[in-house]
């Protein structure tokens, strides 16, 4: 299976940031992984690479494929940044794969979830759920056909 070109890990706790990207740079699955504290940051900063308005030299950069985004923060929880994502362009949305990270098991939110088309984890992430997330979404092209 290929790279991946880039995580976004949104959690307002620096160590399950920290102990998530360990776990993702362990296993290689991704050139760049970036980390956020807040909905806000990451939807800014995912407005700005949707609208190309960065500096394509800078690596801090990159459309992610994949985000692992945690529900209950402060400034904008990760229900409030999923209605915003949605509103971003369909056509940069389509080749990212959005992933809740909780540890919330409240049916509403696990309905919630749903609405937005986000996969549902519970913390803490694991290798096996990585590699369930990147067999069902990220299966090379041959690999289907066999």
């Amino acid at each position: 299976m290929e790279k991946l070109t880039g995580v976004l890990l949104i959690d307002d706790d620096d160590t399950t940031n920290f102990l998530n990207q360990r776990l993702l740079d362990r296993m290689d699955v991704a050139d760049n992984i970036r980390t956020f504290v807040n909905g806000k940051q990451a939807f800014d900063y995912l407005y700005n690479v949707s609208n190309n308005n960065y500096d394509a030299s800078n690596k801090n950069y990159f459309v992610p494929q994949l985000i692992f985004l945690d529900i209950n923060m402060p400034v904008m929880d990760g229900f409030e940044m999923l209605d915003m994502f949605d509103r971003l362009n369909p056509d940069f949305r389509k080749g990212i794969v959005m992933a809740v990270l909780t540890t919330s098991t409240h049916p509403q939110d696990t309905e919630s979830s749903k609405k937005y088309a986000a996969e549902y984890l519970t913390k803490p992430l694991t290798a096996e759920k990585v590699e369930a997330l990147l067999a069902k979404y990220f299966k090379e092209e041959n690999e289907l056909e066999a």
